[in-house]
C-alpha cells in the first residue's frame, strides 16, 4: 500500500496543510507547480484580467504543470488546494485530466477561511466520475 499527498499552493498554506497530512498519514508528497507560476497579479481577484479569474471564467482552461508526480504503485492519494471561487484552481483539473488514478482512493482537502469544500468535490465528482473520491474536507 502506497500513499502520496499532491498539492496546489500559491501562498504557502496549503503546502503547510499538506505537509501534516503526509506526516500524520505517512505518505510521500509532491508539489504541482504550474509551468509558468502565478505572480500576485495574476491571482486577484479583484482584477477581471487577471490570469485567476481568466482562467476560472473558462473551464476549459488547463494551466500547464511542470512535472506530475510518478503515481505507480499509489492506492490512497490526498489532494489538495486552494478554494478559488467555490471551486479548485484550474491546475488540479490540469493534474485530474492526466493522472491514472484507476484503483486509487482519493480524498481532497481544501484551505480557505471561509468557503466549504463541498462545491469543489462536486464539480470534480461532476469531470471525474471514474475517479474514486471519498471524501473531502476543509482544513
Amino acid at each position: 500500500m502506497s500513499k502520496m499527498v499532491v498539492y496546489y499552493s500559491h501562498s504557502g498554506v496549503t503546502r503547510k496543510k499538506a505537509e501534516d497530512i503526509a506526516a500524520a498519514n505517512g505518505a510521500a508528497i509532491f508539489e504541482l507547480r504550474p509551468k509558468v507560476p502565478y505572480s500576485v497579479a495574476d491571482v486577484n481577484w479583484q482584477n477581471d484580467t487577471s490570469r485567476s479569474v481568466v482562467e476560472y471564467k473558462d473551464s476549459n482552461s488547463r494551466p500547464e504543470i511542470d512535472m506530475m508526480p510518478d503515481l505507480s504503485g499509489v492506492d490512497e492519494l490526498w489532494v489538495g488546494y486552494p478554494i478559488w471561487w467555490y471551486t479548485t484552481p484550474r491546475i488540479i483539473n490540469t493534474f485530474f485530466d492526466n493522472a491514472d488514478l484507476s484503483g486509487v482512493k482519493v480524498h481532497l482537502f481544501a484551505t480557505s477561511s471561509v468557503t466549504g469544500v463541498d462545491e469543489s468535490r462536486d464539480d470534480l465528482r461532476s469531470l471525474y466520475p471514474d475517479v474514486d473520491i471519498v471524501d473531502a474536507k476543509r482544513v
